[in-house]
């Protein structure tokens, strides 16, 4: 599985059968220079929670790409009155897929989605384990620490990418508690920088780290696994 970064929260996963997106924040996003045109080919699209830097350009790219997009009830419900291919799930389920198995995690986190009516409720907030090409990727959407996370421990995670920078999720103390609890082979700090309220100091982060490979990604980077 290649694994790229695409700033914030947004990474592109590509293996058999699968070319996805989570969290696909691209157009609004200060740190990209692609345009959520540009992403092209698309087959599913992973939307943690409502909030518009995750939510971002879910609509343009599925609809353009005729993707088909994972998400909770709520959120799912809100995009099909935007014509959008959806297949919801809830906190613990998994379901097989085209390029394997989806399960989603709990998040403790809020999920509104601003509309041009106001705030509608989005659901619980989530995280996914996506399983493609015998490999395993925990993007755990934006969340705070939590004991939930040692259930994790089970699923031998090859890849785990958590949120660091404060404020709204864990910060980066938190966030190395969370890579003990899931010890994953691999992890990836994300959601910080993009903005004032979210600075992480992501050295100190590696070297806190013990009994996981840190990759500190930047825009457009990407490892393969």
């Amino acid at each position: 599985m290649k694994i790229t970064f695409l700033g914030h929260a947004a990474f592109l996963l590509e293996a058999d059968n699968l070319k996805g997106l989570i969290d696909p924040f691209i157009d609004g996003n200060p740190a990209h220079k692609i345009k959520s045109k540009d992403l092209t080919g698309i087959t599913h699209i992973f939307v943690t929670h409502g909030h518009s830097d995750h939510l971002g350009d879910t609509v343009s790219i599925a609809k353009r790409n005729g993707s088909v997009v994972v998400c909770n009830h709520e959120i799912g419900y809100y995009l099909r009155t935007q014509g959008v291919n959806v297949s919801t799930m809830h906190i613990g389920g998994k379901k097989k897929m085209e390029f394997g198995t989806v399960k989603m995690t709990n998040a403790l986190h809020g999920s509104g989605i601003d509309t041009d009516d106001g705030l509608l409720y989005g659901g619980n907030p989530g995280g996914f384990v996506i399983e493609a090409g015998g490999k395993k990727v925990y993007h755990a959407g934006d969340t705070g620490l939590t004991l939930d996370m040692k259930l994790l421990e089970c699923e031998n995670i090859d890849v785990a990418l958590l949120p660091v920078g404060g404020n709204f999720t864990m910060d980066v103390e938190d966030a190395v508690k969370a890579v003990d609890f899931i010890k994953p082979k691999i992890v990836v700090p994300m959601h910080y920088n993009t903005f004032s309220g979210i600075k992480a100091d992501t050295d100190y982060f590696k070297k806190a780290v013990k009994g996981a490979e840190v990759r500190i990604l930047n825009y457009m980077d990407f490892i393969e696994v």
